[in-house]
Protein backbone atom coordinates (compact mmCIF):
# COMPACT_ATOMS: atom_id res chain seq x y z
CA UNK A 1 0.00 0.00 0.00
CA UNK A 2 1.61 3.10 -0.66
CA UNK A 3 1.02 5.80 1.86
CA UNK A 4 3.80 8.53 1.56
CA UNK A 5 1.03 10.96 1.85
CA UNK A 6 -1.36 10.03 4.72
CA UNK A 7 -1.34 11.70 7.72
CA UNK A 8 -3.17 9.72 10.28
CA UNK A 9 -0.58 11.10 13.40
CA UNK A 10 -2.82 14.32 13.91
CA UNK A 11 -5.57 11.76 15.02
CA UNK A 12 -3.47 10.50 17.55
CA UNK A 13 -2.25 13.78 18.50
CA UNK A 14 -5.35 14.38 20.38
CA UNK A 15 -4.93 11.89 22.55
CA UNK A 16 -3.16 14.78 24.45
CA UNK A 17 -3.14 12.23 28.03
CA UNK A 18 -1.86 9.23 26.56
CA UNK A 19 0.91 11.49 24.96
CA UNK A 20 2.13 13.81 27.32
CA UNK A 21 1.62 16.31 24.83
CA UNK A 22 -0.21 18.98 25.12
CA UNK A 23 -1.13 21.21 21.71
CA UNK A 24 -1.83 24.60 22.18
CA UNK A 25 -4.64 24.15 19.10
CA UNK A 26 -7.53 22.67 20.26
CA UNK A 27 -9.82 20.26 17.93
CA UNK A 28 -12.38 22.44 16.42
CA UNK A 29 -15.73 22.07 18.22
CA UNK A 30 -19.67 21.58 17.03
CA UNK A 31 -22.20 19.12 16.95
CA UNK A 32 -21.07 17.90 13.74
CA UNK A 33 -24.83 17.93 12.68
CA UNK A 34 -25.49 18.43 8.60
CA UNK A 35 -26.43 21.86 6.99
CA UNK A 36 -25.48 24.69 4.88
CA UNK A 37 -22.15 26.58 5.60
CA UNK A 38 -22.18 29.88 6.63
CA UNK A 39 -19.36 30.56 4.50
CA UNK A 40 -18.98 30.60 0.75
CA UNK A 41 -15.71 29.49 -1.00
CA UNK A 42 -16.46 31.69 -3.97
CA UNK A 43 -17.92 34.97 -5.65
CA UNK A 44 -21.99 34.70 -6.01
CA UNK A 45 -23.42 32.78 -8.92
CA UNK A 46 -23.77 35.14 -11.90
CA UNK A 47 -27.50 35.00 -13.01
CA UNK A 48 -28.42 34.57 -16.67
CA UNK A 49 -27.01 31.76 -19.50
CA UNK A 50 -24.14 29.77 -18.78
CA UNK A 51 -21.56 31.20 -20.88
CA UNK A 52 -20.36 28.29 -23.34
CA UNK A 53 -17.08 27.90 -22.14
CA UNK A 54 -18.52 27.09 -18.85
CA UNK A 55 -21.35 25.06 -19.49
CA UNK A 56 -20.85 22.04 -17.90
CA UNK A 57 -23.67 20.34 -18.20
CA UNK A 58 -23.68 20.65 -21.80
CA UNK A 59 -20.30 19.42 -22.21
CA UNK A 60 -21.98 16.13 -20.89
CA UNK A 61 -20.44 16.15 -17.26
CA UNK A 62 -21.97 14.08 -14.50
CA UNK A 63 -24.90 16.24 -12.60
CA UNK A 64 -22.95 16.03 -9.66
CA UNK A 65 -19.18 15.86 -10.47
CA UNK A 66 -17.51 14.04 -7.33
CA UNK A 67 -14.28 14.66 -5.92
CA UNK A 68 -12.18 12.30 -4.07
CA UNK A 69 -9.79 13.40 -1.99
CA UNK A 70 -6.65 12.06 -0.06
CA UNK A 71 -7.40 13.66 3.51
CA UNK A 72 -9.26 16.00 5.66
CA UNK A 73 -10.28 19.51 4.20
CA UNK A 74 -6.55 21.47 4.45
CA UNK A 75 -5.38 24.42 2.67
CA UNK A 76 -3.41 22.45 0.37
CA UNK A 77 -6.76 21.61 -1.53
CA UNK A 78 -7.86 24.71 -1.45
CA UNK A 79 -7.95 25.23 -5.00
CA UNK A 80 -10.57 22.43 -5.33
CA UNK A 81 -12.91 24.02 -2.15
CA UNK A 82 -12.89 27.37 -4.21
CA UNK A 83 -14.96 25.70 -6.86
CA UNK A 84 -18.10 25.28 -4.60
CA UNK A 85 -20.84 28.07 -4.58
CA UNK A 86 -22.35 29.72 -2.10
CA UNK A 87 -23.77 28.04 0.93
CA UNK A 88 -22.62 24.39 0.14
CA UNK A 89 -24.29 21.49 1.92
CA UNK A 90 -22.29 19.95 4.59
CA UNK A 91 -22.95 15.95 5.13
CA UNK A 92 -20.93 15.70 8.46
CA UNK A 93 -21.56 11.94 9.17
CA UNK A 94 -20.36 11.09 5.05
CA UNK A 95 -17.69 13.97 5.86
CA UNK A 96 -18.44 15.66 2.38
CA UNK A 97 -19.75 18.66 0.59
CA UNK A 98 -21.88 20.05 -1.96
CA UNK A 99 -22.50 22.80 -3.59
CA UNK A 100 -23.00 24.37 -7.34
CA UNK A 101 -19.44 24.35 -8.90
CA UNK A 102 -18.63 27.90 -10.19
CA UNK A 103 -16.06 28.91 -12.38
CA UNK A 104 -13.80 32.02 -12.28
CA UNK A 105 -15.86 35.04 -11.53
CA UNK A 106 -18.73 32.95 -9.30
CA UNK A 107 -20.30 31.87 -12.63
CA UNK A 108 -22.50 28.93 -12.21
CA UNK A 109 -21.38 26.16 -14.71
CA UNK A 110 -24.93 23.98 -14.35
CA UNK A 111 -23.60 21.06 -12.20
CA UNK A 112 -23.20 20.82 -8.98
CA UNK A 113 -19.50 19.40 -6.98
CA UNK A 114 -19.40 16.88 -3.95
CA UNK A 115 -16.05 17.03 -2.18
CA UNK A 116 -15.17 13.98 -0.23
CA UNK A 117 -12.79 13.71 2.73
CA UNK A 118 -9.71 10.65 2.73
CA UNK A 119 -7.65 9.21 4.97
CA UNK A 120 -9.91 8.43 8.47
CA UNK A 121 -12.99 9.04 6.55
CA UNK A 122 -12.31 6.06 3.92
CA UNK A 123 -10.75 4.08 6.25
CA UNK A 124 -7.50 5.20 5.06
CA UNK A 125 -8.07 3.49 2.02
CA UNK A 126 -5.49 4.80 -1.30
CA UNK A 127 -8.00 7.00 -3.06
CA UNK A 128 -7.36 4.77 -5.92
CA UNK A 129 -8.96 1.97 -4.20
CA UNK A 130 -12.29 4.38 -3.80
CA UNK A 131 -12.37 5.01 -7.81
CA UNK A 132 -12.47 1.94 -8.29
CA UNK A 133 -14.87 0.59 -5.59
CA UNK A 134 -17.28 3.56 -6.25
CA UNK A 135 -18.17 4.38 -10.03
CA UNK A 136 -20.36 7.54 -8.51
CA UNK A 137 -16.49 8.90 -7.97
CA UNK A 138 -15.78 11.14 -11.37
CA UNK A 139 -12.17 12.65 -10.05
CA UNK A 140 -9.50 11.32 -7.51
CA UNK A 141 -6.01 12.67 -5.86
CA UNK A 142 -3.13 10.66 -7.27
CA UNK A 143 -0.09 10.23 -6.34
CA UNK A 144 3.04 9.51 -9.43
CA UNK A 145 4.14 6.60 -6.61
CA UNK A 146 0.60 5.14 -6.18
CA UNK A 147 -0.10 5.36 -9.87
CA UNK A 148 3.25 3.36 -11.25
CA UNK A 149 1.99 0.77 -8.24
CA UNK A 150 -0.92 0.16 -9.58
CA UNK A 151 -0.73 0.23 -13.05
CA UNK A 152 -0.93 -3.06 -13.79
CA UNK A 153 -4.10 -3.36 -11.35
CA UNK A 154 -5.84 -0.60 -11.19
CA UNK A 155 -4.93 2.42 -13.55
CA UNK A 156 -5.47 5.82 -13.30
CA UNK A 157 -4.44 9.08 -15.72
CA UNK A 158 -3.84 12.56 -13.92
CA UNK A 159 -5.03 15.26 -15.93
CA UNK A 160 -4.20 18.18 -13.84
CA UNK A 161 -1.34 18.43 -11.07
CA UNK A 162 -3.06 20.25 -8.69
CA UNK A 163 0.50 20.78 -6.84
CA UNK A 164 4.02 21.20 -9.00
CA UNK A 165 6.05 19.85 -5.52
CA UNK A 166 4.91 17.61 -2.99
CA UNK A 167 5.40 19.14 0.38
CA UNK A 168 6.77 16.16 1.89
CA UNK A 169 9.95 16.70 4.04
CA UNK A 170 12.27 15.65 6.31
CA UNK A 171 12.87 17.68 9.15
CA UNK A 172 15.32 18.12 11.84
CA UNK A 173 16.12 20.58 14.72
CA UNK A 174 18.49 23.56 14.06
CA UNK A 175 19.82 24.01 17.66
CA UNK A 176 20.52 20.19 17.68
CA UNK A 177 22.14 19.75 14.07
CA UNK A 178 23.26 23.32 12.49
CA UNK A 179 25.30 21.73 10.07
CA UNK A 180 22.60 20.09 8.13
CA UNK A 181 21.05 21.85 5.20
CA UNK A 182 20.23 18.38 3.10
CA UNK A 183 18.03 15.01 3.85
CA UNK A 184 21.59 13.73 2.66
CA UNK A 185 23.58 15.61 5.07
CA UNK A 186 21.84 12.91 7.77
CA UNK A 187 22.66 10.45 5.69
CA UNK A 188 26.42 10.94 6.79
CA UNK A 189 25.59 10.43 10.30
CA UNK A 190 23.96 7.66 11.99
CA UNK A 191 21.08 9.82 13.38
CA UNK A 192 17.34 8.18 13.49
CA UNK A 193 15.09 9.38 10.84
CA UNK A 194 11.44 8.93 11.75
CA UNK A 195 9.42 7.92 8.87
CA UNK A 196 5.83 6.29 8.42
CA UNK A 197 6.55 2.46 7.25
CA UNK A 198 5.46 1.95 3.83
CA UNK A 199 6.76 5.22 2.02
CA UNK A 200 7.96 4.41 -1.37
CA UNK A 201 10.50 8.19 -1.05
CA UNK A 202 12.17 6.38 1.72
CA UNK A 203 12.95 3.19 -0.04
CA UNK A 204 14.58 5.58 -2.89
CA UNK A 205 16.51 7.02 -0.39
CA UNK A 206 17.58 3.93 1.38
CA UNK A 207 18.21 2.10 -2.31
CA UNK A 208 20.29 5.11 -3.40
CA UNK A 209 22.59 5.53 -0.26
CA UNK A 210 20.66 9.26 0.56
CA UNK A 211 19.87 7.26 3.59
CA UNK A 212 21.47 4.07 5.55
CA UNK A 213 18.47 1.69 6.58
CA UNK A 214 20.03 1.33 9.90
CA UNK A 215 19.07 4.59 10.54
CA UNK A 216 15.60 4.43 9.11
CA UNK A 217 12.69 3.91 11.44
CA UNK A 218 8.84 3.29 10.09
CA UNK A 219 7.40 4.00 13.60
CA UNK A 220 6.36 7.08 12.88
CA UNK A 221 2.90 7.86 13.78
CA UNK A 222 2.67 11.22 12.94
CA UNK A 223 2.55 12.66 16.54
CA UNK A 224 5.37 14.60 18.22
CA UNK A 225 6.07 12.14 20.94
CA UNK A 226 8.87 10.18 19.78
CA UNK A 227 10.83 13.35 17.82
CA UNK A 228 10.33 15.00 21.38
CA UNK A 229 11.35 12.48 23.71
CA UNK A 230 14.89 12.28 21.95
CA UNK A 231 15.25 16.14 22.98
CA UNK A 232 14.92 17.12 18.79
CA UNK A 233 17.64 14.61 18.29
CA UNK A 234 16.10 12.46 15.71
CA UNK A 235 15.21 13.63 12.37
CA UNK A 236 11.17 13.53 11.20
CA UNK A 237 9.32 13.17 7.71
CA UNK A 238 6.46 15.89 7.36
CA UNK A 239 5.08 18.41 4.89
CA UNK A 240 6.59 21.86 4.47
CA UNK A 241 2.71 23.42 4.59
CA UNK A 242 2.69 21.91 8.54
CA UNK A 243 4.35 20.51 10.83
CA UNK A 244 7.17 23.54 10.63
CA UNK A 245 5.13 26.02 11.88
CA UNK A 246 2.05 23.98 13.67
CA UNK A 247 5.34 22.13 15.95
CA UNK A 248 6.81 25.80 16.34
CA UNK A 249 3.44 27.58 17.36
CA UNK A 250 1.06 24.56 18.32
CA UNK A 251 2.73 21.84 20.29
CA UNK A 252 3.90 22.93 23.80
CA UNK A 253 6.43 20.31 23.94
CA UNK A 254 8.70 21.39 21.74
CA UNK A 255 7.64 25.48 20.44
CA UNK A 256 10.84 25.66 18.73
CA UNK A 257 11.83 25.49 14.51
CA UNK A 258 12.12 22.87 12.40
CA UNK A 259 14.61 22.74 9.95
CA UNK A 260 13.77 20.67 6.41
CA UNK A 261 14.47 19.30 2.93
CA UNK A 262 11.79 19.02 0.33
CA UNK A 263 11.90 14.90 -0.52
CA UNK A 264 11.36 16.43 -3.91
CA UNK A 265 14.62 18.60 -3.69
CA UNK A 266 16.26 15.52 -2.58
CA UNK A 267 15.72 12.96 -5.69
CA UNK A 268 12.43 11.86 -5.26
CA UNK A 269 9.96 14.30 -7.19
CA UNK A 270 6.52 12.66 -7.32
CA UNK A 271 3.24 14.43 -8.54
CA UNK A 272 1.23 14.56 -5.19
CA UNK A 273 -2.45 15.61 -5.25
CA UNK A 274 -2.81 15.31 -9.20
CA UNK A 275 -6.51 15.47 -9.88
CA UNK A 276 -7.26 12.32 -12.64
CA UNK A 277 -9.69 9.55 -13.34
CA UNK A 278 -10.49 5.52 -13.84
CA UNK A 279 -8.34 4.74 -17.21
CA UNK A 280 -11.20 3.06 -18.71
CA UNK A 281 -13.05 6.44 -17.80
CA UNK A 282 -10.78 8.47 -19.67
CA UNK A 283 -12.63 8.73 -22.83
CA UNK A 284 -15.82 8.89 -21.75
CA UNK A 285 -15.14 11.65 -19.53
CA UNK A 286 -13.27 13.58 -22.21
CA UNK A 287 -15.91 16.25 -23.38
CA UNK A 288 -16.56 16.84 -19.52
CA UNK A 289 -12.41 17.37 -18.88
CA UNK A 290 -12.06 19.69 -21.77
CA UNK A 291 -14.13 22.40 -19.80
CA UNK A 292 -13.90 21.31 -16.37
CA UNK A 293 -10.03 21.07 -16.18
CA UNK A 294 -9.24 24.89 -16.79
CA UNK A 295 -11.75 25.94 -14.96
CA UNK A 296 -10.19 23.60 -12.25
CA UNK A 297 -6.72 25.66 -13.07
CA UNK A 298 -8.21 28.78 -13.12
CA UNK A 299 -9.50 28.16 -9.62
CA UNK A 300 -6.25 27.07 -8.35
CA UNK A 301 -4.74 30.51 -9.59
CA UNK A 302 -7.84 32.52 -7.48
CA UNK A 303 -7.42 30.74 -4.50
CA UNK A 304 -3.72 31.56 -4.45
CA UNK A 305 -4.43 34.90 -5.18
CA UNK A 306 -7.46 34.85 -2.73
CA UNK A 307 -7.40 32.08 -0.16
CA UNK A 308 -8.92 33.68 2.81
CA UNK A 309 -13.24 32.95 1.80
CA UNK A 310 -12.20 29.28 1.19
CA UNK A 311 -9.97 28.96 3.95
CA UNK A 312 -12.94 29.57 6.03
CA UNK A 313 -14.47 27.35 4.58
CA UNK A 314 -12.23 24.72 5.17
CA UNK A 315 -11.74 25.32 8.73
CA UNK A 316 -15.80 25.49 9.08
CA UNK A 317 -15.71 21.75 7.36
CA UNK A 318 -12.69 20.90 9.84
CA UNK A 319 -15.15 22.00 12.63
CA UNK A 320 -18.19 20.54 11.53
CA UNK A 321 -16.68 16.99 10.65
CA UNK A 322 -14.65 16.76 13.58
CA UNK A 323 -13.34 13.59 13.62
CA UNK A 324 -10.01 14.63 15.49
CA UNK A 325 -8.17 16.36 12.69
CA UNK A 326 -6.41 19.85 14.08
CA UNK A 327 -6.46 22.57 11.96
CA UNK A 328 -6.13 25.91 12.71
CA UNK A 329 -6.11 29.52 11.52
CA UNK A 330 -2.69 29.88 11.14
CA UNK A 331 -1.22 27.10 9.76
CA UNK A 332 -4.20 27.53 7.00
CA UNK A 333 -2.65 31.05 6.20
CA UNK A 334 0.92 29.41 6.57
CA UNK A 335 0.22 26.75 3.89
CA UNK A 336 -0.99 28.85 1.20
CA UNK A 337 2.54 31.43 1.90
CA UNK A 338 4.31 28.02 1.66
CA UNK A 339 2.92 26.64 -1.26
CA UNK A 340 3.56 30.10 -2.95
CA UNK A 341 7.13 30.29 -1.40
CA UNK A 342 8.50 27.26 -2.46
CA UNK A 343 6.75 26.61 -5.52
CA UNK A 344 4.60 23.49 -4.07
CA UNK A 345 2.12 25.32 -5.93
CA UNK A 346 2.94 26.74 -9.49
CA UNK A 347 4.01 26.57 -12.96
CA UNK A 348 7.19 24.89 -13.12
CA UNK A 349 9.97 25.47 -16.23
CA UNK A 350 6.89 26.94 -18.06
CA UNK A 351 3.95 29.71 -18.34
CA UNK A 352 1.05 26.95 -17.17
CA UNK A 353 0.21 25.63 -14.10
CA UNK A 354 -1.06 22.10 -14.03
CA UNK A 355 1.13 20.62 -16.35
CA UNK A 356 3.14 17.52 -16.32
CA UNK A 357 6.88 16.96 -17.05
CA UNK A 358 7.09 13.72 -18.76
CA UNK A 359 10.99 13.57 -18.24
CA UNK A 360 10.37 13.25 -14.25
CA UNK A 361 7.59 10.93 -14.69
CA UNK A 362 10.17 8.77 -16.86
CA UNK A 363 12.79 8.65 -14.23
CA UNK A 364 10.09 8.06 -11.24
CA UNK A 365 8.98 4.83 -12.88
CA UNK A 366 12.86 4.26 -13.47
CA UNK A 367 12.97 4.69 -9.55
CA UNK A 368 10.09 2.90 -8.54
CA UNK A 369 9.91 -0.37 -11.27
CA UNK A 370 12.84 -1.77 -9.11
CA UNK A 371 11.60 -1.41 -5.78
CA UNK A 372 8.11 -2.29 -6.91
CA UNK A 373 9.58 -5.50 -8.81
CA UNK A 374 11.79 -6.38 -5.31
CA UNK A 375 8.61 -6.10 -3.33
CA UNK A 376 6.92 -8.49 -5.88
CA UNK A 377 4.76 -5.84 -6.91
CA UNK A 378 5.09 -5.73 -10.78
CA UNK A 379 4.61 -2.94 -12.42
CA UNK A 380 2.57 -2.81 -16.02
CA UNK A 381 5.14 -3.79 -18.81
CA UNK A 382 6.81 -1.40 -21.03
CA UNK A 383 5.05 1.59 -18.32
CA UNK A 384 5.52 5.23 -20.20
CA UNK A 385 4.84 8.44 -18.94
CA UNK A 386 1.87 8.67 -21.69
CA UNK A 387 0.11 5.68 -19.79
CA UNK A 388 0.18 8.00 -16.39
CA UNK A 389 -0.89 11.46 -17.28
CA UNK A 390 -2.94 13.61 -20.42
CA UNK A 391 -2.16 16.94 -20.41
CA UNK A 392 -4.67 17.57 -23.55
CA UNK A 393 -7.01 19.19 -21.47
CA UNK A 394 -5.23 21.63 -19.87
CA UNK A 395 -5.37 25.57 -21.10
CA UNK A 396 -1.60 26.12 -21.33
CA UNK A 397 -2.35 30.36 -21.17
CA UNK A 398 -3.44 29.50 -17.10
CA UNK A 399 -0.69 29.83 -14.68
CA UNK A 400 0.33 31.98 -11.67
CA UNK A 401 0.93 35.26 -13.03
CA UNK A 402 -1.16 35.37 -16.06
Amino acid sequence: MIRSRRRPARLVALTATATALALTAAACGGGGSDGGSSGASAAPSAAGPVPAQYDLKAAGCPSTIVLQTDWNPESEHGGQYHLLGPNPKIDAGAKSVTGELVAHGGVDTGVKLEIRAGGPAVGFQTVTSQLYKDSNITLGYLGTDEQIALSKTQPTVAVLAGLEKSPQIIGWSPDKHPDWKTIADIGKTDTKVLYFQGASYMDYFTGSGILKKSQVDGSYDGTPTNFVASGGTYAVQGFATSEPYTWEHEVRSWNKPLKYQLIADAGFNFYQQAIGVRKDKLAALGPCLTKLVPIMQQSIVDFMGNPDATNKLILELVDKYNNGWVYSDGVATYAVSTMKSLGIVGNGSNSTLGDFDDARLQKLIEILDPIYQAQNKPILAGLKPSDLVDSSFLDTKIGLGS
